[in-house]
């Protein structure tokens, strides 16, 4: 990820249409943000999964994820399983360990990717 030409501005998440991604089972309901030049576009994301959610597939992009409420259970190809908090973060890179969400009360996020 490289940061550039991105001027000073904020966001007002609350003011962002939500969009509804279907999981295995729930809902995932995102808000979007792009910056910078398309060829180097930064993806920014306020998700919500609703209580009961599993994803309905493996992501092998790479995140900055920040757990805001709630209780995320992330899952690796390789089996391993990591549940995080609110306060807690996670850090992978593009094609390196796919890996798949899940939450039984719900989850608030935040993403860069």
């Amino acid at each position: 990820m490289n940061l550039s030409q991105i001027p000073f501005s904020t966001v007002n998440w609350s003011d962002i249409e939500q969009t509804e991604h279907p999981g295995e089972r729930g809902v995932a309901y995102w808000r979007t943000q792009y910056f910078g030049p398309e060829d180097n576009r930064i993806r920014v994301r306020m998700m919500e999964y609703s209580a009961g959610y599993v994803a309905d597939h493996w992501c092998e992009k790479g995140h900055i994820l920040l757990v805001l409420q709630g209780e995320l259970r992330t899952e690796l190809a390789d089996g391993r399983t990591f549940t995080l908090s609110s306060g807690m973060s996670y850090q992978v890179a593009d094609h390196t360990e796919a890996h798949r969400s899940q939450t039984e009360s719900g989850a608030l996020l935040f993403i860069v990717d």
